[in-house]
């Protein structure tokens, strides 16, 4: 039995359907089992990651585990995992835990995460993938109202991933053996600026597209509106202070699952409807 946490996110969703699509008894862990929308045979449990106490019941006969980062307790919640008998763990992380800048928020939980899972005791797993292909969801207000898309960071070439090829790592190293004390960083096998994506979206939908870089100081006010001050910093500490390097491509993905990673052409038309 595999749990899978954030099992209705961007890759936990992903994860849940790859591994039932594969026969494996997969548990997805949800706030409201009743409200879930999950493949068929995958059992639906309540629990808090942020109140490990919580999970006794969800962690029952369960050999594999797929972890987020950042919870409260995360220290607590791998002796929570542990005292189960979870034969692994996969923790989804981030390249951000390279810079060891406790001062960066994002930075901060990540490597706080990334410590816990290596002093567990839990044999483990570490994904570090690239920024996701499905951020450019974010442009699909404008690109529904018109043809420019207006976003930030213009200059910060990025080797984006499907969160699909995220999943199909950490089904394989969630299932099969000589993974432990890996750390993977999967990426796309493209890198691409903002304005190149914008570009092949474009193409994709049949229309011409313009991208116009966003100055700083407009994409922080709306950023500022959204999330909390000290992640906005720590998004303008990577890609304008260029402390976080995600342009390089890797061979991850192909090496792990022997597939070849989704490019963004094919991610913007799988998901074209989303703009439309």
């Amino acid at each position: 039995m595999i749990l899978v946490s954030g099992a209705t996110g961007n890759v936990g969703g992903l994860l849940v359907r790859r591994l039932a699509e594969r026969g494996e008894a997969v548990r997805a862990l949800v706030r409201d089992p009743g409200r879930a929308e999950l493949p068929e045979g995958v059992e639906a449990v309540a629990g808090d990651l942020n109140e490990p106490e919580s999970l006794t019941g969800a962690l029952k006969d369960v050999t594999g585990v797929f972890l987020l980062s950042g919870y409260a307790d995360m220290a607590g919640l791998l002796a929570e995992i542990d005292r189960a008998g979870v034969s692994r763990v996969v923790l989804l992380s981030g390249g951000s835990v390279l810079a060891s800048d406790l001062g960066n928020a994002v930075s901060k939980y990540m490597i706080a995460s990334e410590r816990a899972v290596r002093e567990s005791g839990v044999p483990w797993t570490l994904l570090r993938p690239s920024a996701f292909m499905t951020n450019a969801l974010e442009w699909a207000d404008q690109v529904r109202g018109g043809d420019v898309v207006r976003a930030p960071f213009a200059d910060v070439s990025v080797a984006v991933v499907d969160p699909y090829d995220i999943a199909g790592v950490a089904a394989e190293a969630l299932l099969n053996d000589g993974h432990e004390g890996n750390v993977y960083n999967p990426t796309g096998p493209e890198s691409l600026l903002p304005e190149e994506r914008v570009r092949i979206l474009g193409e994709v939908l049949g229309r011409e597209l313009t991208f116009e870089a966003q100055p700083n100081a407009e994409a922080r006010e709306q950023m500022l509106a959204k999330m909390p001050a000290e992640y906005v910093h720590a998004f303008f500490s990577f890609y304008v202070d260029h402390t976080l390097d995600e342009s390089h491509v890797l061979p991850t993905v192909r090496e792990v699952t022997g597939e070849e990673p989704h490019t963004f052409r094919q991610w913007a038309t799988e998901h074209a409807a989303a703009f439309q």
